[in-house]
């Protein structure tokens, strides 16, 4: 059963929708998956993490740029991009000016 997505408004609830995703679809232990757990490192192949990152984008209608996996890092910059693109959190920090305009390019994102 796809995960509802109706009572997310905020980067902390979305986090734990991404962390509820990887360890019901992907079989990751929870314990791996901190904020600072590096998506590459939590156990996920790199087609699980593609086909994460797609389900996150169909499942809250944002579009991310071909190389997302080389600007996000980390689990919480996940969070923190998707969020952003939702309207629910500012610009993160990590994020470079050309990656924002890549992906305002991709998605509609609220200013």
């Amino acid at each position: 059963m796809p995960l509802s997505t109706e009572s997310i408004s905020n980067w902390m609830h979305l986090f734990r929708w991404i962390v509820k995703l990887l360890r019901d679809d992907f079989g990751i232990d929870e314990k791996l998956l901190t904020r600072t757990a590096v998506l590459e490192e939590v156990g996920l192949t790199p087609e699980q993490l593609e086909q994460a990152l797609d389900f996150i984008a169909e499942s809250f209608e944002v579009q991310f740029p071909e190389d997302t996996l080389d600007e996000v890092v980390r689990l919480e910059e996940l969070c923190l991009l998707v969020a952003w693109m939702k309207g629910f959190y500012k610009r993160p920090e990590f994020m470079s000016a050309d990656f924002e305009a890549r992906c305002r390019a991709a998605t509609a994102i609220p200013a």
